[in-house]
């Protein structure tokens, strides 16, 4: 299926900046907001060729921003949480907002899914792309050092969302980037019938606030095996201290590849579709999380209302709390280094 387009096109524009949409040989298509850097939709085909949208969010941008458990976004400087909201660096202590019970989540309460960022097409022999840019000033968020973003989208040829981020600091700080669309490969109903793939033996065990204990737990005779394809709706309410933790899944799990390289992380395929995604990146750690605090009490797009497991997010990044988590892999950032990230999306039947 081919409609002959590979481009960026702008096709909305207003209080809350640009919002383009990109589109590949093969007709897939991505509408990404300047907003949070959000992926307003993401159309892919299905075993039949027809095309459609695996991702939840809004019909309008302005709905994204008090109606949004962080759909689509870009999210930074610090994925995840970070336990009693504080760390410590090179002796000095800095303290967040504490934006989920006593833990902060994301970012804080305006992270990078709540900015604007400064949106132009690019020209990239990967597929029609789009950069996005944004400077975090020193103290935002309680974090220090002048912090300068760049994400750019690329829509693939080979049907690939792909994100590749980089960042400078002129002061010692913290950077942890991601991603956090919310996927239906179905395009409706839950994910429970969703079956998963993930490239990993161990993950990291949480507390009941979901900060993680410190230690690397082999998956082995756990619901948290998917080293195989298994159906999210097996295990998901499995008598497990871990699963009561977090309703489900929430949980970061440790990535088996080689530091910085680009890598597998997940599989997911859905019968019903054919849809297969396939989840790379550079990053050691990602969290798995089966949409558990959905509730009901959002509409989305077309009426859909967004009830609880009905999709799911895989977010490359570092591992929840690695400030306050000195065995952890690093994420501070000095100045002269440059942070990179890339994250793809790869999708097929």
């Amino acid at each position: 299926m081919s409609n002959g387009r590979n481009d960026v096109s702008l096709v909305g524009k207003g209080n809350l900046g640009e919002i383009y949409e990109l589109r590949n040989q093969a007709g897939m298509a991505a509408r990404i907001a300047a907003y949070g850097g959000t992926v307003m939709s993401l159309h892919v085909p299905d075993a039949a060729g027809r095309l459609g949208d695996v991702v939840l969010g809004h019909d309008r941008i302005e709905d994204y921003q008090d109606k949004s458990p962080y759909f689509g976004c870009l999210i930074g400087r610090y994925g995840n949480r970070i336990a009693k909201a504080r760390f410590s660096l090179d002796g000095k202590e800095y303290k967040l907002a504490a934006n989920n019970g006593e833990n902060s989540l994301h970012g804080g309460i305006k992270g990078f899914d709540k900015v604007v960022w400064r949106a132009k097409p690019i020209s990239s022999a990967l597929g029609p792309a789009l950069q996005l840019d944004y400077v975090s000033p020193d103290g935002e968020e309680g974090f220090p050092g002048t912090l300068s973003v760049t994400a750019v989208h690329t829509l693939t040829e080979d049907n690939g969302l792909r994100i590749d981020f980089a960042a400078t600091t002129d002061k010692k700080t913290l950077c942890n980037l991601t991603h956090h669309s919310y996927f239906n490969l179905a395009g409706k109903g839950d994910i429970l019938g969703h079956e998963v793939l993930l490239n990993a033996k161990r993950f990291t065990p949480v507390g009941p606030s979901l900060i993680p204990t410190g230690e690397l737990r082999p998956v082995t005779g756990t619901p948290f095996d998917f080293t195989r394809f298994i159906r999210i709706g097996e295990r998901i309410d499995a008598d497990d201290e871990q699963i009561r933790h977090a309703g489900g899944y929430d949980h970061n799990w440790v990535i088996d590849k080689p530091a910085g390289q680009l890598g597998l992380v997940a599989r997911v395929c859905e019968a019903g579709s054919g849809r297969v995604m396939e989840v790379l990146a550079t990053a050691p750690g990602a969290q798995f999380y089966s949409g558990n605090f959905l509730d009901g009490t959002i509409t989305g797009k077309g009426g859909w209302r967004y009830t609880r497991r009905s999709a799911l997010c895989i977010e490359p990044q570092h591992y929840p709390d690695t400030p306050n988590q000195p065995a952890f892999p690093s994420c501070v950032l000095n100045p002269g280094e440059t942070y990179n990230q890339t994250i793809i999306y790869k999708f097929s039947v």
